[in-house]
């Protein structure tokens, strides 16, 4: 049995400790939030946050997890970064498709939680991993530069910025 605290809850578990916490999300807690993309940590589809800190759900083990606060998209807008974000990127209509926003969200908040006012290239390195197939990255970064108050860009149409 293994215990976990996900978003603000325990729960405990009979799952095997090698089991990626991405699948104990999805099938065993039944929070469909956290998305499988490429299943080895390169598209960002699966961001949660552990101890606050960005992390690949589907490369993380179960166990590495123990003992720790986890938090998935689903509880982000509890935090004052994740309220920021989600109306930002709502403000912004940033999804197109949507697969990969809920892990873009979480690079996202975990950036603002850290570094309050970033600039473009703190942004750009804090998101690099996470792929949008859409292409909506200007977007994303004007969603970003608006939650954390340094709107630098305004877009003008989707995936068009132009500076103010």
């Amino acid at each position: 049995m293994i215990t976990l605290n996900v978003n603000e809850m325990n729960r405990t578990l009979d799952v095997p400790a090698d089991m990626p916490l991405l699948w104990i999300l999805r099938d065993v807690i039944g929070m469909t939030g956290t998305k499988f993309g490429c299943g080895m940590g390169l598209c960002g589809a699966c961001t949660i946050h552990i101890d606050g800190q960005p992390a690949r759900s589907c490369l993380t083990p179960v166990s590495a997890a123990v003992a720790k606060k986890i938090t998935t998209i689903e509880a982000i807008g509890a935090s004052p970064a994740g309220k920021r974000i989600q109306a930002a990127w709502l403000a912004l209509d940033v999804p197109q498709c949507g697969y990969c926003q809920s892990g873009q969200v979480m690079s996202a908040c975990a950036l603002l939680a850290t570094n309050p006012k970033p600039s473009d290239s703190d942004i750009d390195a804090a998101m690099a991993g996470n792929i949008c197939r859409c292409g909506t990255y200007p977007r994303i970064r004007a969603a970003i530069h608006q939650a954390a108050g340094t709107t630098k860009a305004a877009l003008s149409q989707p995936g068009a910025m132009k500076e103010v």
